[in-house]
């Protein structure tokens, strides 16, 4: 079991170690471009439609969940009436 193990461990450090690398293409100078033009967008929504759809709904939710607490605080301050 454990020459197993200790064999297991050998394939897996020489496969990890031996992999070949895909060389990525760096993309880091064509961000800065966009996030730093003046062009009176806002930063958090210079990256295009997706940041304008987590930020529509990160806005949704947050006024959504303030709405409802407040519903509920008001709901437990004012008790119903008993008969």
């Amino acid at each position: 079991m454990l020459r197993n193990l200790l064999a297991l461990r050998q394939i897996t450090q020489r496969t990890i170690s031996t992999a070949s690398r895909r060389q990525i293409e760096n993309k880091v100078p064509e961000k800065q471009k966009l996030f730093q033009e003046d062009n009176g967008i806002p930063v958090h929504l210079k990256g295009g439609v997706a940041d304008a759809l987590l930020y529509r709904a990160t806005m949704f939710l947050t006024v959504g969940g303030t709405a409802y607490a407040i519903y509920q605080l008001a709901m437990a301050s004012l008790p119903k009436k008993q008969d």
